[in-house]
Parts: structure tokens; C-alpha cells; sequence
């Protein structure tokens, strides 16, 4: 695991208060990777909004999601991954997000998409927050662990949040499994930097973290070459508004989140990060 001393909690309930706006802008109602099916075709035949729906898609059909579903969605940003499974497979969705500005952009979707009495929003922090034993059949969340300080004792609180059989379904950025040498190592360094990451693990800390906590991993997937373009387009999209100008009279923060998306592109195909899915299921009494 490598890990980034100088990311403060507050500083990251900052960036998603103050950046919002900008992954709106940048990438859409999703703030996650895109998934294309066809990673070398991929700008032909599938736009980044179809990619990122076939993300959510794909994590709901392994984690068996269905509207007799209860999820919790642990870091739901703007509630595009609540809403749409609310909508398309009619589940009920708790989202927790530790941006007031999410959780209120979400409840305001919830409501015009016409499923706010499926979906709830709490403003809390997914360390922090606390739900009665067996309350969820699915504990879901994309690319939200790596903002957690504790990545160990979050997977025991979900393993006590899930009902019996219930499963977990996690996307996560991940340190590659041979950092070989100092340049991949500072390569995730930078990505934790600049993303406000406290640390990335690997794909086997995962697995490990999910097993001490009493689940079984039903489904591992390396969905690196599959996710990377998500990169290109942000940077393209960076360069045709000119956002960059915008976030240097905002916050230097943001700027250098901005231009981090290229080191991000780079540790993928490098080696040094992996972009990684993992299903685990919490054995039945």
C-alpha cells in the first residue's frame, strides 16, 4: 500500500464541495470511470456517458441487484449510480456522500427523476457513519475507498451492515502489485497527491482486507485497459473549456487535481496502478 501522509480528511470534503461543478462539467452525472466493451474501438463505438453507465450496470448484474434489493451506496457523489439503479431495476438506494453540495444536487435528481421515494441521501462520513446490523442486502461503492483513512475497519462495519448472503461490490483505484521501481512508486504518490487519496491499496490488500473481515470474494476483475480512456477524455475535455483557467482563480488545489489526470493515464499504462472490481459475499447462518 502506499501511502500519502499529507491528504487531511477536511481537504477532501473540501475538493468534493468545490468540485462538483467541475466533474459535472467534466464527465457527467456519473463521476466515475467509464467501462467500454471494446477498450480498442472504444472512441468509435461508444460514447463516455455509455461507458459509464455499462460501469454501473455491469458492478449491479455481479452484485445481483434487483428491486428487491436494499444498497447502500458508500461515496454516491451527485447520486448517478443510486438513481439509475433506482430507476432501471427499482432497488432501494441509501447514498452517502461527505459533500453537503452532493447530497443536495442528489435529493434534487432523486426528486425530478422521480424516484425519491426509493433513494435517500445522508451527508456523513463513510468512516464515521453508523447503520443497525443486516440493514443492506448490497453494500456498493465506486472509487470512494480510496478516499478512507482506515481501509480495514470500513470493510468490518459493512461486513456487520450486510444481511446474511448479502454481498459487497467494489470498484477501486489500485497501486499495481509490482511497483518495481522508485518512478511507478512516485507515480501512485502523485496520483494519491493530487486526487487527495491517504492511500491506495493493491488488488491482494483488498482481497485481504474483504477476507479478515469475514466475506468470501466471489469475483475479482482487472478492468484497467477497459477504464483507462476515461483519462483522454477528461484531458481533451480539460483543454476544449479551458476549465483550467477557471480553477486557478478558484483554488490551487483543483488545479493541480486537474493536472494530475495525465499522471493518472500514465501509472495505468505504466503498471503502477491497476483499476480493479471485486465482488464478496457475507456467508449465510
Amino acid at each position: 500500500m502506499i501511502e500519502c501522509t499529507a491528504v487531511q480528511k477536511s481537504v477532501v470534503r473540501w475538493h468534493y464541495d468545490l468540485s462538483t461543478v467541475f466533474y459535472r462539467m467534466l464527465w457527467g452525472p456519473h463521476i466515475h470511470h467509464g467501462l467500454w466493451q471494446n477498450a480498442e474501438h472504444a472512441q468509435r463505438l461508444e460514447s463516455p456517458g455509455k461507458a459509464q453507465v455499462q460501469l454501473t450496470e455491469t458492478l449491479a448484474d455481479l452484485a445481483g441487484v434487483s428491486e428487491q434489493t436494499k444498497l447502500a451506496d458508500i461515496g454516491c457523489g451527485m447520486g448517478g449510480s443510486s438513481i439509475h439503479l433506482a430507476r432501471t431495476r427499482h432497488c432501494r438506494a441509501t447514498g452517502v456522500t461527505i459533500s453537503p453540495l452532493q447530497r443536495r444536487w442528489a435529493a434534487t435528481i432523486a426528486m425530478l427523476k422521480g424516484v425519491r421515494s426509493r433513494t435517500q441521501f445522508i451527508c456523513a462520513d463513510a468512516e464515521e457513519i453508523a447503520f443497525d446490523h443486516a440493514s443492506f442486502d448490497v453494500v456498493w461503492s465506486i472509487e470512494c475507498t480510496e478516499h478512507l483513512f482506515d481501509k480495514p475497519a470500513f470493510f468490518r462495519k459493512a461486513y456487520d451492515w450486510l444481511k446474511p448472503g448479502g454481498r459487497m461490490a467494489i470498484c477501486a483505484w489500485l497501486a499495481g502489485e509490482n511497483l518495481d521501481n522508485a518512478d511507478k512508486e512516485q507515480q501512485v504518490y502523485d496520483v494519491c497527491e493530487g486526487f487527495f487519496c491517504p492511500s491506495l491499496g493493491s488488488a491482494e490488500d483488498y482481497i485481504g482486507w474483504m477476507r479478515d473481515a469475514g466475506m468470501q470474494i466471489t469475483g475479482w476483475h482487472d478492468w484497467t485497459r477497459r477504464v483507462e480512456r476515461t483519462w483522454d477524455v477528461c484531458e481533451q475535455r480539460v483543454r476544449r473549456t479551458g476549465v483550467r483557467w477557471l480553477a486557478k482563480a478558484i483554488d490551487q488545489d483543483t488545479v493541480m487535481f486537474l493536472d494530475r489526470f495525465r499522471t493518472l493515464r500514465d501509472a495505468y499504462t505504466t503498471g503502477a496502478m491497476q483499476y480493479g472490481c471485486f465482488v464478496a459475499e457475507k456467508p449465510t447462518l
